[in-house]
């Protein structure tokens, strides 16, 4: 489990240092050069998009989202799974219909490229659309975690590079 989580949390961050990457490197040929990397712009947003939904992958699993825990934080541990519960079965409920929309939108791009290179988008939303199916999976992994008494999202104690 560790492997896929870090799996899937190295897609994210590449994603993240592909777009700073291309970002960088255009403000630096523009201004230097006077010329721009070709879809700069379409790219950075696509890419964007697979990185968010490779982030909440991750962080459905890890229940690491932003919460309000004004409830949460005074009831008691048998209250706090009910809620932890609930919150799993909304996220999936959310999640759910948002990979089905993604691939819907991917299997229906067609012949849509970017502007420049003429690269199809489609291949982009797929990327993307894979990350939705991974929340999908993570989230209902947390679910079935939860439902079985064990806090799935809980982060596994920090090791001593010295060892144990």
């Amino acid at each position: 489990m560790r492997r896929l989580l870090a799996g899937i949390e190295t897609i994210a961050a590449l994603f993240l240092l592909l777009i700073a990457l291309v970002t960088a490197g255009n403000v630096l040929l523009r201004d230097l050069f006077a010329v721009q990397i070709p879809d700069w712009f379409d790219g950075s947003k696509l890419l964007l998009g697979i990185a968010l939904f490779w982030g909440i992958a991750v962080t459905t699993y890890h229940a690491g989202h932003i919460c309000v825990d004004i409830v949460w934080e005074h009831v008691g541990a048998r209250a706090r799974r009910r809620i932890d519960v609930i919150a799993a079965v909304l996220t999936l409920a959310f999640l759910l219909p948002l990979a089905w929309m993604v691939w819907a939108k991917t299997l229906t791009a067609g012949t849509q490229a970017t502007s420049d290179l003429r690269l199809p988008v489609a291949w982009f939303y797929a990327v993307g659309a894979t990350g939705a199916v991974a929340a999908v999976i993570l989230g209902a992994m947390r679910l079935w975690e939860l439902l079985r008494g064990r806090d799935a999202g809980a982060a596994p104690p920090a090791e001593s590079p010295h060892g144990p």
